[in-house]
């Protein structure tokens, strides 16, 4: 198993490519050991010193370290994603399978504002997410509220230097192009 990395705009996290499925359905973002208890895979991964963050996309796997030297993690970051692979293990437990990554928020805004929060979630599904992913990460909808977009930002993109200007220079100007009455979009 040949297993690919890529750097991300985020230098504390790398996005590996095992050349395989790893997830079906909605990517999960994983911030602790504790979260990751569904995920073989992912606990797997906090069980290395120094990793801060695992993300799960559909075909590829991001992790977020702390201060810790890449050289030496990702030696231990490639043998427990080989190994988990070669096991046939699920990537998320039977139990966890129903708990999406984003849980802990509903989504939020008018019954008027349907409509356009509709045109907001395509845009983000067929613009701004393939973007994202391609850099490791992902960016949900979390709500829409008096011309504001509020997005929730995962994997690479939590905590990435360059988030800022991806919202605001991408994402914000894209939306309030195609969709009137957004203003602003805002990070939650």
């Amino acid at each position: 198993m040949f297993i690919q990395t890529e750097a991300t705009p985020n230098p504390a996290t790398l996005k590996f490519l095992p050349g395989r499925d790893v997830m079906t359905g909605e990517p999960r973002d994983f911030r602790s050991m504790e979260t990751a208890a569904a995920s073989p895979l992912a606990t797997g991964l906090f069980a290395i010193s120094g990793v801060t963050g695992v993300f799960l996309g559909s075909d590829f796997i991001s992790v977020t370290k702390d201060d810790t030297n890449w050289a030496h993690i990702k030696p231990a970051i490639l043998g427990v994603i080989m190994d988990h692979f070669l096991s046939g293990k699920p990537v998320i437990a039977e139990a966890g399978a129903a708990v999406p990554s984003d849980a802990g928020g509903e989504e939020f805004f008018e019954t008027e504002d349907a409509e356009t929060v509709e045109v907001i979630k395509e845009l983000l599904a067929t613009r701004v997410r393939p973007a994202v992913a391609m850099d490791g990460g992902d960016i949900i909808f979390k709500g829409y509220k008096e011309g504001t977009v509020f997005l929730h930002m995962q994997g690479a993109c939590s905590g990435c230097p360059s988030s800022t200007a991806t919202l605001k220079n991408g994402i914000e100007n894209l939306l309030r192009h195609f969709v009137p009455g957004v203003e602003a979009v805002q990070q939650v």
